[in-house]
């Protein structure tokens, strides 16, 4: 049996060993969370909801650089990067990108948030059951915000877990960007 000493020592080395672990995980960058095997494939040929239910298919946008940016109502991150999206649209929407939101909340919640703050780009209500919107456009972990850059030919060009930073949105929409 180990005396007092070995097992403080013990489970000193213990509790090191899961703190440092845990803030490793809290320092990996959310971007390595994407899966990149989606990159350079065609978007799938989804069809999400708008706002009054009615479907909307994704395939519709085929022609125009489109921005997915998965959000919802209770993220924090999501929240603060709307304005940058909103004066993204505003900034590259009649030069051809577009931005269009997916909202991975409930419908009520998301109208009730977007009637108090309201956005210039479409919203859609992405599907939340397994396997959801987001996990089948990369997000393999689930992480919000998250947005995907789809080309004007219908193919995948990048993905990124977490905000945009303006100068990123700037890059991504930039009509002169052809390949990132």
């Amino acid at each position: 049996m180990l005396g007092r000493g070995p097992g403080l020592i013990l489970a000193l080395a213990v509790l090191a060993a899961i703190l440092g672990g845990l803030i490793q995980y809290g320092h990996r960058s959310p971007a390595a969370e994407s899966d990149l095997s989606v990159i350079g494939k065609p978007l799938p040929a989804l069809v999400l909801s708008d706002l009054q239910g009615h479907p909307q298919p994704l395939a519709a946008y085929r022609g125009r650089r489109l921005l997915l940016n998965f959000w919802a109502s209770w993220c924090g991150p999501c929240l603060e990067e709307m304005p940058a999206l909103n004066s993204a649209q505003q900034k590259f929407g009649d030069q051809g990108p577009i931005v269009l939101g997916i909202a991975m909340d409930e419908p009520d919640r998301v109208r009730a948030f977007l009637a108090a703050h309201p956005v210039s780009y479409p919203i859609l209500l992405g599907n939340m059951q397994v396997p959801s919107t987001s996990l089948q456009l990369g997000d393999s972990r689930e992480i919000l915000p998250f947005s995907v850059l789809i080309g004007a030919d219908g193919r995948i060009i990048a993905t990124h877990a977490g905000a945009l930073s303006p100068a990123q949105l700037e890059h991504w929409l930039r009509p002169s960007t052809r390949q990132l």
